[in-house]
């Protein structure tokens, strides 16, 4: 009884100077993003493209695979308060590198782009297809290849500074571009055949198609276009502990499979909206 009394109490005490060790030291997050937790918020730029972000033109409120990562990174990494900034594709990057908010949510992680700011590890990967009117007699023949719509007597929509427009500026040679400042837009201008071709990501573009089974069909260039992923933009200044504190949670959200989740959601509540 007496040896086992003086193991259990050793065993005790030892427990107890382990758990002082483990309260002692700081997690990962605990001396990162200092500016952030003094200010109370994370501000984060938003530009509407459904799924990856979408606003209620009724609340205001902002939903979708990146606003929802936003608030649980703020709250339950930083916990501080989420706070979006309304911006556009135009001046989302300039907006985060004169620091008129924190990151910028859902950017395609380009050459570009990097020269102006960084970027996290991907969120979602990312490639550009084409939607368009299977009943369009310009496209009737179409495959899979880019020069089956780089003509001159057809025209590809796009929203004005979107990662897309950035592609198919480059890629297209002889088609003409128009290019629109809002996502319902690009949608309008394709079902009035004000153009002929939508040129989109991979996921807006299978949802579109999703909603208009009837006359929507992709394109879906093989090799694929400008391949990437889509991530969180920073600027080139952020600590790195701040960035891996960011990447960290990014790979924890993927790897449990709640960013398959969140993009479940997402596209379930964008079609909801559009019928």
């Amino acid at each position: 009884m007496i040896c086992i009394s003086k193991v259990v109490t050793k065993s005790i005490s030892c427990a107890v100077m382990l758990g002082s060790l483990f309260i002692a030291v700081p997690s990962h997050a605990d001396d990162s993003w200092k500016q952030v937790k003094a200010s109370g918020v994370l501000r984060c730029g938003v530009a509407t493209s459904p799924p990856y972000v979408m606003r209620d033109p009724r609340t205001g409120q902002y939903s979708g695979i990146f606003p929802d990562l936003c608030r649980s990174f703020a709250k339950n990494v930083l916990k501080v308060k989420p706070v979006f900034v309304d911006t556009n594709w135009d001046d989302i990057v300039a907006g985060l590198q004169s620091e008129k908010w924190d990151v910028s949510l859902s950017l395609n992680d380009t050459p570009e782009r990097r020269k102006a700011i960084d970027f996290t590890a991907p969120v979602i990967d990312y490639s550009i297809t084409f939607a368009y009117n299977k009943n369009n007699p310009k496209l009737a023949g179409v495959g899979n290849k880019v020069s089956d719509i780089d003509k001159p007597d057809i025209t590809v929509i796009v929203l004005s500074g979107t990662a897309a427009d950035k592609v198919i500026s480059t890629t297209l040679k002889k088609a003409q571009i128009m290019r629109l400042p809002g996502f319902d837009e690009t949608r309008l201008a394709l079902m009035s055949r004000r153009g002929d071709v939508l040129a989109d990501d991979i996921m807006s573009n299978k949802m579109l198609e999703a909603v208009h089974k009837d006359w929507v069909k992709i394109l879906q260039p093989q090799p694929l276009l400008a391949k990437q992923g889509i991530a969180i933009g920073i600027r080139k200044d952020t600590p790195a502990a701040d960035v891996n504190v960011l990447n960290s949670f990014i790979e924890q959200e993927r790897s449990s499979g709640d960013v398959d989740k969140l993009i479940k959601e997402s596209i379930a509540e964008t079609l909801a909206a559009n019928k």
